[in-house]
């Protein structure tokens, strides 16, 4: 099992902008960081031209955007985009390559069906000792979890989109 193990999940917003935080404070450490997302396939979102580009993080956009329900048509493209990010993570875990793997909207990605949440379990737990890895997406499952050495969930109280306000440009993307 990794050292260290972290999840950010719920429903509430920050759950990538604590994992960003994480790899900015990683990078400022001389950190070798991968962040592969998941459900993700925007490449002009703040984060991601402040991460790559300013800092030379390695983040990749490897999912096709919003996951339509299993028997969609275009359900199976989302499915085999999830599965070869988790390819390229299995074998992240494994290189000696990188510090810190963010594994963004991995969780989803489980409760969507895209991965298969026994195939993660197993990836982390076969990964390296010295590789902190984070997790993040609504709906981490109870076995995730269980075996994260830190949880935190987000839990929205109020959000300005629910009153009409279009998102923002350095707050939702």
């Amino acid at each position: 099992m990794a050292k260290n193990l972290l999840i950010f999940t719920g429903n509430g917003k920050g759950k990538s902008t604590a994992a960003f935080g994480m790899a900015i404070r990683a990078a400022g450490h001389g950190q070798r960081i991968l962040i592969l997302q998941f459900m993700k396939a925007d490449d002009s979102t703040g984060e991601l031209v402040s991460l790559r580009d300013k800092l030379g993080i390695d983040i990749r956009l490897t999912g096709l955007g919003f996951v339509p329900k299993p028997g969609h048509p275009k359900y199976p493209a989302h499915k085999e985009a999830a599965q070869k990010a988790f390819a390229i993570a299995c074998q992240a875990m494994q290189s000696g390559d990188y510090d810190l793997l963010i594994l963004d909207e991995i969780c989803g990605s489980v409760s969507s069906g895209l991965v298969d949440e026994a195939q993660v379990l197993e990836a982390v737990k076969g990964s390296r000792d010295d590789l902190n890895i984070v997790l993040t997406g609504r709906n981490a499952t109870p076995a995730m979890i269980e075996m994260a050495d830190t949880v935190t969930e987000m839990v929205p109280h109020k959000h300005a989109l629910e009153n009409g306000v279009p998102a923002r440009i350095g707050v939702e993307f």
